[in-house]
């Protein structure tokens, strides 16, 4: 991986760029991009030590230059010079007449909580749907009883928020404003999440969905 990104930013070099919009969220990628001028966007918070800096400063990103997570970062050492806050387009609302089922959507992986989502779906007594591609082949999760639609794309994701009665999102990690919270205004579909990070930011309680405080739910629970 090191070598790959290393090859990678030696090529964009060459290029002579007038300013590099970075994703990766490696150590190496920060390292390799020193003398490029260069815009990281962390969609993670510090919870690699390699790319926090903890124990190797040398892999810090400059404090201009980091987007998103901004308490963690700071917490981190690292000073934030902007903010940039997600958003979601202006879309036509779809009519639909949603049917009683919950759907997870997302990347199925253990940040993600799939698995307490499916088991608050099962004690409402909500039939569930999951959208999403396998992001970690290590998670151990029980699909069974469940509709998997495998990854929608946007349009198709809306159209299946708009024909569910929930969409649940319960993250266990203080998640910044992310994607999957606010998709489900497009088609006008509640959210049930954790209160948990950026949730309160983008869940108005009552109205455009519910929190509840994040405590774990036990495999035996009904």
């Amino acid at each position: 991986m090191d070598e790959a990104i290393a090859a990678i930013l030696d090529a964009v070099k060459s290029r002579h760029p007038d300013v590099v919009s970075q994703h990766a969220f490696d150590a190496a990628a920060f390292d390799a991009s020193r003398d490029l001028p260069i815009l990281h966007t962390l969609h993670l918070p510090p919870i690699v030590p390699a790319c926090s800096g903890r124990g190797n400063h040398e892999l810090r990103p400059p404090g201009d230059r980091v987007a998103h997570c901004l308490r963690g970062w700071r917490s981190a050492g690292i000073e934030v010079g902007r903010l940039i806050r997600n958003g979601v387009p202006d879309v036509d609302v779809v009519s639909k007449n949603p049917s009683r089922v919950a759907l997870v959507a997302g990347r199925i992986s253990p940040e993600k909580g799939i698995d307490h989502a499916l088991a608050a779906a099962r004690i409402a007594g909500l039939r569930v749907r999951v959208a999403g591609a396998l992001y970690d082949p290590g998670y151990d999760l029980d699909l069974d009883g469940a509709d998997r639609l495998g990854e929608l794309t946007r349009l198709d994701l809306r159209r299946v928020m708009a024909e569910s009665a929930v969409t649940i999102c319960a993250v266990r990690w203080r998640s910044r404003s992310g994607w999957s919270p606010q998709r489900p205004r497009w088609p006008g579909c509640p959210v049930a999440a954790y209160r948990r990070g950026a949730m309160a930011e983008v869940v108005e309680e009552g109205v455009t969905g519910f929190l509840a405080e994040a405590r774990p739910i036990s495999k035996g629970s009904r």
